[in-house]
């Protein structure tokens, strides 16, 4: 992510944004980036904050006091815009985190476990505000060790272990278990289910569903990820 923000430079290879060299200062000017711990002027307001921002990536005036209000509104935060961001929640930091990180209007949005140390009710806004987010065709490049929501909120994943990608591709195509078929049946009896190949024109049974079984991405990632029995300190009766 840092390569891609251009932080850090690749010791080989290269990124590119849209066409654009990361290490080119221009491509990042389609990027926001909301970090795991975002640090706020504490004893700035929430609108402040977003005019602070703002007025970074070059907005001034009406445009940028509309830009506040339309942000507000998106992360709902139009009634806290007054209080100073040192009385937020975590909730709602990450949620102004959001706000700061669509200032600029970004084709491509980088978030870095973006409902870290968030309760679930606060989680599943963020959550719901980044599937809006998607619905309006911006980018979203997420970092989350937390596999469950990646499921809900992913259409590709790549999977990272000791720096290597050890999987990647779209979701439904990883998380198919490709020798293996979910049968879904209404009013199936037992016998129907022991010989429903045969059986399933003259039981009366009506096949809801045939799929391919899946897994969970919780699973895929510790199958992609698992060491061998001489992980470092480890011996091997351990």
């Amino acid at each position: 992510m840092k390569i891609i923000l251009g932080l850090v430079s690749p010791t080989r290879g290269r990124t590119e944004i849209f066409g654009r060299d990361s290490n080119w200062v221009e491509s990042r000017e389609s990027v926001g980036f909301l970090p795991e711990s975002p640090y706020f002027y504490k004893y700035l307001t929430g609108a402040e904050t977003l005019r602070f921002y703002g007025k970074l990536c070059g907005l001034r005036g009406a445009r940028l006091k509309r830009r506040i209000d339309e942000l507000l509104a998106l992360v709902g935060l139009t009634s806290a815009r007054d209080r100073r961001v040192g009385d937020y929640s975590k909730g709602m930091l990450q949620r102004i985190g959001l706000a700061q990180a669509l200032v600029q209007e970004p084709r491509l949005l980088v978030l870095d476990e973006p409902t870290a140390g968030v309760d679930p009710a606060g989680a599943r806004d963020i959550r719901d505000l980044i599937l809006d987010l998607k619905r309006r065709g911006i980018t979203i490049l997420l970092s989350s060790h937390l596999l469950g929501q990646v499921q809900e909120i992913c259409d590709r994943v790549g999977i990272l272990a000791n720096g290597v990608l050890v999987r990647e591709g779209a979701l439904h195509d990883l998380l198919t278990i490709q020798n293996q078929t979910d049968l879904v049946l209404e009013n199936a009896s037992p016998a129907f289910l022991q010989e429903v190949e045969t059986l399933a024109a003259k039981s009366g049974a009506r096949l809801i569903e045939q799929s391919r079984s899946r897994t969970s991405l919780e699973r895929l990632f510790l199958e992609a990820t698992q060491q061998p029995n001489d992980v470092v300190g480890r011996t091997p009766d351990e």
